[in-house]
């Protein structure tokens, strides 16, 4: 089958190949043909390093398809489910999941840096992004990594709700439960910061800033629920305008750096929350002293995977796109092939485009 292999952090191009084979399964895993998988800003941190991940490896972690085929012991799917690809999947017994927290399980994931599920030029082994590779045609995923989705939700929408959608909306609705009437500045525009804005047009917010240098992503955000968008320099006048000087409630972060979260905690309020959304680099510091920790008395809070439990989450975010409740198609910027992901990792550390979805038949 064809895919796209990462052979080292720093590569210009993308291997895309044409002999990749699977490994086999287990009786508790599921092979999954993939129809859609996203080209998120997380693959890029794959690509050049910043999220570090076992080589070779294939990236593509949001992604949607078809069941082929499970092992003896699954239940939950069958052949010709339509499914989306969860990366952090639930092993509900480890401490995490019992605290009902299960996006920060790290069962499988710690399993994806030694289990490789792919070959390659006979059997050299390589490995998934986060247990998955959703840029290659099929992948195999343990059963709890497939979550069953109504066939009436297009492949290129259920794929966004497997990364982007539950990371941005779920920011709002589970870790700042953001309530009506609420006030909410957000850092980045791309597909995790839109679906914030998304998320906070839902919860009732009366006023949403979306905040981004490129002024060409204003009018999306916009269209999908922003009151209001400027650029970074325009944020101190924003906050005198929109909230009288006090600042917002609810401050998101969602592009991933220092800077865009100092961006946010000056946006929001005493006593305020400022939710970090985006995946940063380790060596990127938070410049916050401990005067201000204390005395602004803002709360920061991370949200991993929008802290959503994916079983429930997945499902109801199809429910409100199947609604009209939530926009996914104004959020996909282009569909292309497998063989256009070197141009789209371009386009993307470009900075420009919003969210390519690569699309197989």
């Amino acid at each position: 089958m064809r895919g796209a292999l990462l052979h080292a952090v720093g590569d210009d191009r993308l291997d895309i190949r044409d002999d990749f084979t699977l490994a086999p399964m287990g009786p508790a895993d599921v092979r999954v043909k993939i129809r859609a998988t996203g080209v998120c800003h997380s693959d890029l941190s794959v690509i050049n390093g910043v999220l570090p991940m076992p080589l070779p490896i294939i990236p593509g972690h949001e992604g949607s398809g078809e069941v082929v085929e499970v092992g003896d012991h699954v239940t939950t799917v069958k052949p010709g489910d339509h499914v989306i690809i969860s990366w952090t999947p639930a092993c509900d017994s480890c401490p995490n999941c019992l605290a009902g927290q299960p996006f920060l399980c790290m069962t499988y994931m710690m399993d994806s840096f030694v289990n490789a599920r792919f070959r390659y030029d006979g059997e050299t082994p390589a490995f998934g992004m986060a247990g998955c590779g959703t840029w290659a045609e099929e992948i195999v995923v343990p059963w709890q990594g497939a979550i069953k989705v109504d066939p009436e939700v297009p492949f290129e929408a259920a794929a966004l709700i497997g990364c982007g959608v539950t990371t941005g909306v779920g920011a709002v609705l589970n870790t700042a439960r953001v309530r009506p009437g609420s006030t909410v500045a957000v850092v980045g525009c791309g597909g995790v910061g839109l679906s914030v804005v998304q998320g906070a047009r839902l919860s009732g917010a009366t006023t949403i800033l979306a905040i981004d240098p490129l002024e060409s992503k204003h009018e999306l955000a916009l269209k999908v629920g922003a009151t209001h968008a400027v650029t970074p320099g325009q944020v101190a006048d924003a906050v005198r305008t929109l909230t009288g000087g006090q600042g917002f409630d609810h401050g998101f972060e969602a592009v991933g750096t220092s800077a865009a979260t100092m961006t946010a905690w000056r946006a929001t309020r005493r006593g305020g929350d400022v939710i970090v959304v985006g995946a940063g680099a380790t060596d990127d510091m938070v410049p916050l002293s401990a005067f201000n920790l204390l005395f602004e008395g803002k709360n920061i809070l991370s949200s991993l995977y929008g802290g959503a439990d994916v079983r429930r989450d997945f499902p109801l975010f199809a429910e409100l796109y199947k609604a009209g409740r939530l926009d996914l198609e104004s959020m996909i910027s282009a569909r292309i092939g497998l063989s256009d992901l070197n141009d789209a990792v371009a386009a993307l550390r470009g900075g420009e485009v919003l969210r390519q979805v690569v699309v197989l038949d």
